[in-house]
């Protein structure tokens, strides 16, 4: 929601077509876990160590453990300032006060599951409130359309990375294989296909491009600078009014939150395995690599919160240094035919993900200049 505010109403339609390309590259890798799950009876990093040894195994385990906290500031963040704006208390109060409710809900994950459902509910709601402001604004649908063919706006580039690393999450991906294996242990009798994600990474695009459009037909001809989130909030009064900031900080703080432990948990629980402890959420060291995201995430986010979005942004760039080398092994796994069987990439995936391995690389060499040569 963040970033895709800002595309919008930096950019305009420009951006669109980096929003296609990167769920694109998400369902085809998300899809390529999946089957990795179906395919093997132990956990990914177990197949990795198999593979290429321990080192790598923990090499990698400790690069998802850092990609998580760095998403994890951006959760916190996202927690505290919509709360702030909301309440006028402080973001520090609300990021402690919510990175401890969350580690306490790790003992109580009963009630997480009724709390995930109403952030969802929050989430669903500012869905509905774009595509509306989308009708309600009528856009240059010719522009829009025009938005779909790539293209680099000057200093678009750090925007552009940050929005790929959220979005082609292949931490998130890397993770679906445990998400198959559990499943499979709950529910035995269940069948799973290794395209059950598509419609949630599907929906997750759509947001993305209807906030791109709203900003881009609302705040771009304005001129409109976003720095914070009642700025972002603008992109919803045509619709709200005087509303649509307590209705954007409310969308971003269930954004926010829900993300606090299902990003933690895939950090704590990965490198928990990498470290030989298993992946079983009812472990203590399990839960105690959680809570460390946690902690991790918070402390960055009290540290930085005068730069709220420049954070969030910083954060998410930072991953994709790291992304690269999870996809490679990823890549050459579900090409295995040994280890995959009947579940081998096919040759239409093999060439989209060999296209996104080197985007993935690209962005990375840009990114890297991004950050310590200019």
């Amino acid at each position: 929601m963040t970033i895709s505010s800002k595309m919008g109403a930096v950019y305009g339609y420009q951006l669109i077509w980096i929003v296609v390309a990167a769920i694109l590259f998400m369902n085809v890798f998300t899809s390529m876990a999946a089957r990795i799950g179906l395919a093997t009876k132990q956990s990914f990093l177990s197949t990795i160590r198999e593979k290429w040894g321990k080192a790598v195994g923990i090499f990698m385990g400790i690069g998802i453990f850092l990609v998580a906290s760095s998403f994890q500031a951006g959760n916190s963040i996202g927690t505290g300032i919509s709360l702030e704006e909301l309440t006028g208390i402080s973001r520090v109060i609300w990021i402690v006060f919510f990175n401890l409710f969350s580690i306490a809900l790790l003992f109580f994950r009963g009630f997480y599951k009724i709390l995930e459902k109403i952030m969802i509910l929050l989430i669903v709601f500012m869905l509905f409130s774009f595509i509306t402001t989308v009708i309600m604004v009528k856009p240059d649908f010719a522009a829009v359309i025009g938005g779909l063919k790539p293209s680099i706006p000057t200093g678009s580039t750090p925007l552009i990375i940050a929005f790929t690393a959220s979005c082609f999450s292949i931490v998130g991906a890397f993770y679906q294989s445990y998400l198959v294996q559990e499943r499979r242990r709950v529910m035995p009798g269940i069948e799973q296909k290794s395209t059950d994600n598509t419609t949630g990474i599907l929906l997750l695009g759509l947001m993305a491009i209807f906030v791109i459009i709203c900003a881009a037909t609302v705040l771009y001809p304005t001129h409109t600078t976003v720095n914070n989130a009642g700025d972002m909030a603008g992109a919803l009064e045509p619709l709200f009014g005087k509303y649509a900031s307590q209705l954007f900080l409310f969308g971003l703080f269930g954004a926010s939150f829900s993300s606090l432990i299902g990003n933690a948990t895939v950090g704590g629980t990965l490198l928990s395995d990498a470290l030989g402890y298993g992946n079983q959420l009812s472990s203590n060291i399990t839960k105690g690599l959680i809570a460390l995201v946690m902690v991790i995430g918070a402390f960055v986010a009290i540290r930085f919160g005068k730069l709220p979005l420049e954070l969030i942004v910083l954060a998410q760039s930072v991953t994709i240094l790291i992304v690269p080398f999870l996809g490679v092994t990823m890549y050459l796994i579900a090409n295995d035919k040994k280890i995959m069987g009947n579940y081998t990439n096919s040759g239409l995936v093999k060439l989209i993900g060999f296209i996104g391995l080197f985007v993935l690389l690209g962005l990375a060499v840009v990114n890297v200049r991004e950050l310590f040569f200019k």
